[in-house]
């Protein structure tokens, strides 16, 4: 019996599948335009993803990455909430779906699904996407604007990925009221830039006056304990590159690191991390130094040397973005 294929890797053979006929040149000058206008200024009624080459493009440039940093975000929240899972999901602004595949791999079974974007080129082609995962064969891909007039029917599940930066301040907050209003959890995640951890933080805030509770990143709901301007809360995700991908976004590495800040939340009881790593760990002789996001609201430097024995060993093998201390450890 052959093992069975990973999202991550079908969705991979499938952009390669549909991407095949895009000449180069046109993709190389699509993911040009891609750049130039995710640097810009864009209203929220001109949908930055118009043609059907833009969408190609933006496919291979972007939905790798983005569903490794959506995996590592859902995978988290689904550590705080080990007995739950999403009956319903609606993607906010997910254009080819990325954060549907994410949720899948996430979460075995499947689930009424529902997408909704402005773009209808992005719809049409994460759809035709859709087609290799069976969990998403059946998903509704519906057009709608995201902003000011969103209404959303109930759902247990929201996710919000790398949306907030296309809108502006009153539809970022109208976006998290109403998916505040139809889910019982909300997963936002945005580039891992001060601009984008701001975004994090201000939709996070919402939330929290809504009645959720933090899930992850944080250990805990009251306020970052980060002060804005000094610092800022983000994560990186490995993402292996196809062939494909390396040749649209100019590289030769087989892997890059998608920089990532994102919040969890959820109006069912939830149990986050007792603290979080929240910088890539400093390994040196005899000793691991970790930065950590703790319990009691404020950020920690600890030192784990060999004499912690066992937890030495653990805080070797920690990552950033892990709990702390790992959960068979006390």
């Amino acid at each position: 019996m052959n093992d069975p294929v990973s999202p991550a890797d079908a969705l991979r053979h499938r952009l390669a599948t549909l991407l095949d006929g895009l000449p180069p040149r046109e993709a190389a000058q699509a993911v040009d335009r891609l750049i130039a206008n995710y640097r810009g200024t864009t209203p929220t009624d001109a949908p930055i993803l118009r043609h059907r080459a833009d969408v190609a493009a933006y496919a291979a440039y972007r939905m790798p990455a983005t569903y490794e940093a959506v995996r590592s975000a859902l995978e988290a929240f689904a550590e705080a909430v080990p007995d739950w899972t999403p009956r319903s999901h609606v993607d906010l602004g997910g254009g080819t779906g990325a954060a549907t595949w994410a949720v899948t791999a996430t979460w075995n079974g499947t689930r009424p699904v529902t997408v909704l974007d402005w773009s209808e080129p992005a719809l049409t082609l994460g759809q035709e996407i859709a087609t290799a995962n069976p969990a998403l064969r059946d998903t509704r891909w519906q057009r709608s604007r995201i902003g000011a007039a969103l209404t959303l029917e109930s759902t247990d599940l929201v996710t919000v990925s790398y949306v907030l930066n296309e809108l502006t301040a009153p539809d970022r907050a109208a976006l998290v009221a109403a998916a505040a209003a139809a889910a019982q959890a909300v997963v936002i995640v945005e580039a891992g830039t001060p601009d984008g951890y701001a975004r994090v933080i201000e939709a996070r805030d919402r939330l929290i006056a809504a009645g959720f509770h933090i899930a992850a990143p944080c250990p805990h709901s009251a306020a970052c304990p980060i002060v804005p301007g000094e610092d800022w809360c983000h994560f990186s995700a490995r993402v292996s590159r196809s062939s494909l991908h390396r040749q649209v976004k100019g590289g030769s590495l087989a892997y890059e690191d998608e920089k990532f800040a994102y919040v969890a939340a959820a109006r069912i009881p939830v149990a986050p991390a007792p603290s979080r790593v929240v910088r890539r760990p400093q390994i040196r002789k005899g000793q691991v130094l970790l930065d950590l996001c703790e319990t009691d609201e404020h950020l920690d430097r600890r030192t784990v040397t060999k004499r912690h024995g066992d937890l030495y060993k653990a805080a070797r093998d920690a990552t950033w973005g892990d709990p702390w201390p790992p959960a068979d450890r006390p």
